[in-house]
């Protein structure tokens, strides 16, 4: 499984950003994914997840603000982010979990000025 991600950039506070993440390769069995991010000197952590059955998982800090969906051909996952904050600034890595394996995009950079 590859994953290619984009949308990132640099925002103002109370911004939107907008990433997307597709998947290509053996996609089939994909049972999740998500996006994860790492800020600096902090560890990654999870920021949404889709999970079999139409499940989402937010992390506490993002819920009413950002929103995961995915895509009509069911190999792209959207992560809208709304208001943004500073603390939203990370790396925002795409994740994917097939048959008991994770899968990692490349990672792309969210900036969100004060």
């Amino acid at each position: 499984v590859q994953l290619q991600a984009s949308g990132g950039g640099l925002v103002q506070a109370g911004g939107s950003l907008r990433l997307s993440c597709t998947a290509s390769g053996s996609i089939s069995s994909i049972n999740a994914m998500g996006w994860y991010r790492q800020a600096p000197g902090e560890q990654r952590e999870l920021v949404a997840a889709l999970t079999g059955g139409d499940n989402t998982l937010y992390a506490d800090s993002v819920k009413g603000r950002f929103t995961i969906s995915l895509g009509n051909a069911k190999n792209t996952v959207f992560l809208q982010m709304n208001s943004l904050k500073p603390e939203d600034t990370a790396v925002y890595y795409c994740h994917a979990m097939r048959l008991m394996r994770e899968y990692w995009g490349q990672g792309t950079v969210v900036t969100v000025s004060s």
